[in-house]
């Protein structure tokens, strides 16, 4: 019976350990996401002759990066 028990409480364990890992890595990816392609798009809007539509992003990323700093 306890071995049962056992048993149960460690499958709980393993798939909630799961559920964090995923959760911790989606939020890694987006952070990393951000960090590296975000300024990529920027650039390349600007480089295509798009920069109209790139420094309004520019500016409302910073504003937001500033927003969340505090």
């Amino acid at each position: 019976m306890l071995t049962l028990i056992f048993v149960i409480l460690m499958i709980a364990l393993f798939a909630e350990l799961i559920g964090l890992a995923v959760r911790l890595a989606w939020g890694l990816l987006k952070i990393v996401g951000f960090v590296i392609f975000w300024p990529l798009v920027l650039v390349g809007l600007a480089a295509a002759g798009l920069i109209y539509v790139a420094l309004p992003l520019l500016i409302v990323s910073a504003v937001i990066g500033i927003a969340m700093k505090n």
